[in-house]
């Protein structure tokens, strides 16, 4: 079943997040892969999962476990019809814990921007950055805020492709074939006069939630329609979709295979459209859905309890969106604390 009609299915028998916080592609969506427990890979069913561990095999089963996944990946065209036959045991969802999709990515490599922020400016370069695969945290975790200076920390929701075979110099038009599915990931982020988009920045352990599972390519035929929302305790936030990309999912493989050598279950996000993100804070909940993925939600702890305003940072949106009609030089600085001293 396409993702679209999985998705519309989903909502019609019951409110994403009620019964399960995990729940938005659930139904209709035939190949669903998640890591449960101790590491052990899953298929994602109507009603729970199936563990896995048995069609994977020894082999990969006597891995580092959380390295077990990459070799799931890399060997999933041929565990792919015994994938879609098992049929069960099935446990309840509610019975096991999640893990990250892929809990030790080799490479993490983020998009930059890369919206147009729903406005007509010119196109800027693609440009991508890395996040230490220390920085991946399991669905229903704890982000935990370092105590490092800054302005305020923001939360970001992006879509994730996850590579599925050794890629290098691969061409736009061969891209997707190279994509093993789709996650979620939210790029949590220090804004700081210093830190910029760097380690100091975006790598603090915790700062990658990624899930709650995988929804494989085949399931997702088009990658650049798909609606991204996200929430914080839960107030609106973001809201847009993957067609406002500057740059697309398959052109993202191609730049990144044209420096690095991409590796199955590398993950590269797609950048994020700044509209509707804002603080995260102690004590708050941040969530994010897509369409035909699911939603996945995190804890927010600050050990120094620091307060923001409990509202989306429209200073930065606009920011960025001048930024991006060409009207202020380099990227934009957040202004939000300017805002409070006004």
């Amino acid at each position: 079943m396409a993702a679209g009609a999985a998705w519309a299915r989903a909502n019609a028998i019951f409110q994403i997040g009620e019964q399960n916080p995990f729940a938005a592609a659930l139904l209709g969506v035939d190949m669903q892969i998640a890591v449960i427990n101790d590491y052990r890979p899953a298929k994602v069913v109507a009603d729970g999962v199936i563990d896995l561990s048995e069609i994977a095999g020894p082999a990969i089963m006597a891995q580092r476990p959380r390295d077990r996944m990459l070799s799931f990946i890399e060997a999933f065209s041929e565990l792919r019809d015994a994938v879609a036959a098992c049929t069960g045991p099935v446990v309840p969802l509610s019975s096991v814990t999640l893990r990250a999709p892929v809990p030790r990515p080799g490479k993490l490599l983020m998009g930059q921007g890369n919206y147009h922020e729903n406005v007509s400016g010119p196109k800027a370069p693609l440009g991508m950055f890395l996040k230490p695969s220390t920085a991946v945290l399991d669905p229903g975790g704890t982000v935990v805020l370092p105590p490092d200076d800054g302005e305020i920390f923001h939360h970001e929701a992006e879509l994730a492709i996850v590579i599925g075979k050794a890629a290098r110099n691969v061409p736009v038009e061969q891209a997707l074939d190279y994509v093993f599915g789709y996650t979620c990931i939210l790029d949590m982020s220090l804004r700081s006069q210093t830190a910029g988009v760097s380690l100091v920045a975006k790598g603090f352990d915790t700062f990658a939630p990624l899930g709650p599972w995988i929804t494989t390519a085949d399931e997702i035929p088009d990658p650049q329609v798909l609606q991204v929302r996200s929430w914080e305790n839960g107030q609106a936030r973001q809201n847009y979709n993957t067609d406002d990309m500057e740059h697309p999912v398959a052109a993202i493989i191609a730049w990144a295979s044209s420096k690095v050598t991409l590796e199955p279950g590398d993950i590269l996000a797609c950048g994020t459209n700044h509209q509707g993100i804002g603080p995260i804070q102690d004590g708050e909940v941040c969530e994010i859905e897509i369409e035909g993925i699911g939603r996945m939600s995190v804890t927010i702890n600050d050990p120094l309890k620091r307060r923001w305003p409990f509202e989306a940072d429209t200073t930065f949106g606009a920011d960025i969106r001048e930024w991006k009609l060409g009207g202020t030089e380099g990227m934009p600085r957040n202004r939000f604390m300017q805002k409070l001293e006004k």
